[in-house]
């Protein structure tokens, strides 16, 4: 069965999403991380895509991201997984893939889900116990969104910075905002999202990009379809 074509719209959040395969290990040292966020930074410059948010998991990584044109955080994500999977493979003297298949990715609608969608992917490790709070986890955007600290990957977007007329407050009002997790529903529909890789947002939203793009973007039901004498 064909994959359906990729849900993409220039100037739209994407949230995406690589994991390792067979869920292995895709970080083994600082080192690794570090020569991937340096390389993650190049080829957003390269490709013209913003990186508002991203962690580093042990073997997976979260971005938001908004490309300028259509299919260029595809590009990008490609250029990225090449260059790391290059330097991977020589460091550790392995050869074949790393990553799990094609990447995952969901846009996401700017008024209603973005900043839920920053605190999703910035709170993942301590969803996962790693860490108490978001800002003491060193690979993700915590620290920069919440508390200033200077990033180069990190390009904040329209809807963040209407969180406040100026940076302090603007950082202030974050805060608030991370130190309060999402709620079980908030979770499992933004995985439901990234899993089908649909778009995250209200009805209305939904059917501005399905205008766009020609193509179904809502969540398909779970479970093998009803046969017609079914209730």
């Amino acid at each position: 069965m064909a994959r359906q074509p990729r849900i993409d719209v220039a100037g739209v959040a994407q949230h995406l999403i690589q994991r390792g395969v067979d869920r292995s290990a895709c970080f083994a040292a600082d080192e690794d991380r570090r020569f991937y966020l340096s390389a993650l930074q190049k080829v957003a410059i390269k490709h013209n895509c913003q990186i508002h948010a991203y962690v580093l998991m042990t073997n997976h990584v979260h971005l938001l991201v908004t490309g300028g044109q259509p299919g260029c955080s595809s590009t990008m994500m490609q250029a990225l997984g090449r260059r790391y999977v290059q330097y991977f493979n020589n460091r550790y003297s392995r050869t074949g893939t790393l990553w799990e298949g094609r990447f995952k990715s969901s846009l996401v609608d700017s008024e209603s889900y973005l900043l839920t969608c920053y605190r999703y992917i910035e709170l993942n490790p301590v969803r996962a116990h790693m860490v108490p709070r978001a800002e003491d986890y060193p690979w993700s955007s915590a620290r920069a969104n919440a508390f200033g600290k200077p990033d180069p990957i990190v390009s904040p977007h329209a809807v963040f910075l209407e969180l406040g007329k100026d940076p302090g407050s603007r950082l202030s009002s974050y805060q608030a905002l991370l130190c309060n997790s999402l709620s079980e529903s908030e979770v499992l529909n933004i995985r439901a999202h990234i899993n089908q890789g649909k778009v995250l947002g209200t009805k209305r939203f939904q059917k501005r990009i399905e205008e766009l793009v020609g193509q179904s973007v809502g969540l398909k039901p779970r479970g093998r379809p009803k046969n017609e004498g079914e209730n």
